[in-house]
């Protein structure tokens, strides 16, 4: 979002937050599947819909990407930064740069 730039880090951003947002969304009928074994229909359902946006978003993403609409990009960016704001990393986490290679990651997914 706050990229100048279209540059590589800037496609690698972009590339990592698409592929993690469609990962999120891939994951969510498996993660509501126990609940499904027990009859808690609700909770799954209410589950889905918290998160459905993701594959919204990562739908959004990629076609901004494919398009190169860096603008849109950006916006979709903030708009996946807003629904994770409550989500609070360690200032001294150890996750590194992982975004490093998304964009190669995606074209092979994507045939770019």
């Amino acid at each position: 979002m706050h990229q100048e730039e279209v540059n590589e880090d800037t496609k690698d951003l972009a590339a990592f937050i698409a592929l993690n947002l469609e990962a999120i969304y891939q994951t969510i009928d498996l993660t509501v599947a126990a609940w499904e074994k027990r009859n808690y229909w609700v909770k799954a359902d209410r589950f889905r819909l918290e998160w459905a946006w993701s594959g919204v978003l990562a739908q959004e993403m990629r076609v901004a990407i494919l398009e190169e609409d860096w603008q849109l990009v950006a916006l979709t960016s903030a708009k996946a930064a807003q629904k994770l704001s409550n989500v609070q990393v360690p200032k001294r986490h150890r996750m590194g740069e992982p975004w490093h290679g998304a964009w190669a990651e995606f074209e092979k997914s994507y045939e770019v």
